[in-house]
């Protein structure tokens, strides 16, 4: 047992109820039972409790503190333990391996509680047993936050993942997602699905000639305009560069001819609906028209779309072609 706290009984109460698993405790409850606790020094970064490796006791930090680190040692911590507080209980109550990474943040000294006599603590006293509860209630709440807050970070990492920064457009990687999907969706009711691929012509120029900020502008431009000219279940991605990938549930050859003769009148400006208002600068696009042939796939429906955008480009730019 650790000498500090073979103490004389005046204060041996005040010592206790700085530590949080015996607040309220009385000492004689619990004498016999800290006699046969150990002790332990760390040094500054020695590593106390780790995932994989298997844990018995229950730390209370008499002096120095601890930084907890979920991951890796090298992620930032989550929690500090400062003196009083205990670590390594939830792993003896889950009877599993620890879930964090403890490291001394300075020099240290500990109280070892062993599990069997942890135990034997609850059955002397109520108010341990309590202390306890909202050690393990405090942990759990820890831990939710920790989760929500690792929940949202993931969110918004598969939102960033999925989605041009640029233009707000969903990105290829989102199309590898959803086209599929969409895709099987028309197979099972029997109904078409076309795709449109569009080229913003002689983009290079345009760039050379304005800048690439100038640029950026024009491909948010054509962006807003394009979100306008698609109903909501229409799949609008920014495919790379100056090129978008537009794929149309419920939608033969035909119609999606239409349509985008609709949308490059809306880009060039000369709709008078008001609709391409956004767009101040001349800009023409080329568009490839495809509809899924029986038993095609995204490949192949990509591959007809990508070679229509070519016939249209090779045909004079600034049309749409099938």
């Amino acid at each position: 047992m650790s000498p500090s706290l073979a103490i004389n009984s005046d204060y041996k109460r005040t010592l206790l109820d700085s530590l949080e698993l015996f607040r309220g405790v009385r000492p004689d409850d619990v004498q016999g039972l800290l006699q046969r606790c150990d002790r332990r020094d760390l040094a500054a970064g020695e590593l106390l409790l780790s995932p994989g490796a298997r844990n018995e006791h229950v730390y209370i930090v008499l002096s120095g503190s601890l930084n907890v680190h979920v991951g890796s040692v090298d992620t930032p911590m989550i929690a500090s333990m400062d003196v009083g507080a205990c670590v390594g209980e939830m792993s003896i109550i889950e009877d599993r391996d620890p879930s964090a990474f403890v490291i001394a943040a300075e020099d240290s000294h500990l109280l070892l509680i062993h599990q069997t006599v942890l135990w034997e603590m609850v059955d002397a006293s109520h108010n341990f047993a309590k202390n306890l509860l909202v050690v393990l209630s405090e942990r759990v709440r820890s831990h939710n936050r920790v989760i929500a807050d690792s929940f949202g970070e993931i969110k918004k990492f598969e939102r960033h993942a999925t989605t041009d920064a640029l233009t707000g457009l969903a990105n290829r990687h989102a199309m590898l997602e959803s086209f599929p999907l969409a895709i099987e969706r028309c197979v099972e009711k029997d109904d078409p699905v076309a795709m449109m691929m569009i080229d913003i012509d002689n983009f290079k120029n345009f760039n050379d000639l304005f800048g690439h900020i100038a640029g950026d502008r024009a491909l948010v431009a054509v962006a807003k305009v394009l979100r306008i000219q698609f109903r909501p279940q229409d799949l609008l991605v920014r495919y790379g560069g100056d090129e978008f990938v537009v794929l149309l549930p419920g939608t033969n050859k035909e119609q999606a001819l239409v349509i985008g003769e609709r949308v490059r009148l809306a880009v060039c400006g000369k709709t008078g609906d008001g609709s391409d208002s956004m767009i101040r600068i001349p800009l023409r696009i080329s568009m490839g028209v495809a509809e899924r042939a029986p038993h095609g796939t995204l490949e192949t429906l990509a591959h007809d779309a990508d070679a229509a955008l070519y016939r249209a480009k090779d045909s004079g730019r600034d049309t749409v072609s099938d």
